[in-house]
């Protein structure tokens, strides 16, 4: 598994690499600013080595604002296969929905603050490079609260609410039902009445439901 890391603070990008480095995970690049990450990545793709994910910072060089996450959202539509790990300090709502409005395949957001355990984002790292999501509660939440301008969540029971903002962070219905301690039939029956309320189609490919439910809420 390939990563590329983007952090202008040396010590801690070099300390995100030496984290996943004894993980197993190769790095194949560590760079400090927006400019030389997407240089980075296009010169690996045009070498045919484009890496499995990229870590970023959401704020780097020059202005400290949102050229890490601007990056990304660049990145993502010239190479839509990279997965794309966002770090930040706070929610960028913008941006956040810019990633999730492409495609939620290999995409996360985690804010820095709550990654808990070197594990738990370790594991984000693996799951969005393998196509997965890794989004921050917060993240979902801030989200599902900008769509309410439409109140499209009306007709959802707050249990429906609660298994639709698993979703969207990215949990599979097994992970749901032990997350919500119940049972796997439970979750997808509560899946089921989410797409049939929110007049979504059903997908036989969870990331493309993710995508659809994401979509739905952010338009």
């Amino acid at each position: 598994m390939r990563v590329v890391i983007a952090e202008d603070s040396v010590l801690l990008r070099e300390g995100l690499i030496r984290l996943l480095t004894d993980r197993g995970l190769e790095v194949v690049a560590g760079v400090g600013d927006a400019a030389a990450l997407i240089t980075t990545i296009d010169e690996l793709a045009a070498a045919g080595t484009l890496p499995d994910v990229v870590v970023a910072d959401v704020r780097m060089p020059p202005t400290h604002t949102d050229e890490g996450v601007r990056a990304c959202v660049e990145l993502r539509g010239r190479h839509p296969e990279l997965g794309v790990l966002v770090l930040s300090q706070h929610v960028e709502q913008q941006y956040a929905a810019e990633l999730l409005a492409g495609s939620t395949r290999g995409v996360g957001y985690l804010l820095k603050d709550r990654v808990a355990e070197v594990r738990e984002f370790v594991d984000a790292v693996v799951r969005v490079a393998g196509g997965g999501t890794a989004l921050d509660p917060e993240v979902v939440q801030q989200l599902l609260s900008r769509s309410r301008k439409g109140d499209v969540l009306a007709g959802l029971t707050p249990r429906e609410r609660e298994v639709l903002g698993l979703m969207a962070e990215g949990r599979t219905n097994t992970a749901v039902a032990k997350q919500l301690v119940v049972s796997h039939g439970a979750v997808e029956k509560h899946v089921s009445n989410i797409f049939l309320k929110l007049g979504l189609a059903q997908s036989p490919e969870d990331h493309r439901r993710v995508l659809a439910v994401l979509t739905y809420l952010n338009s």
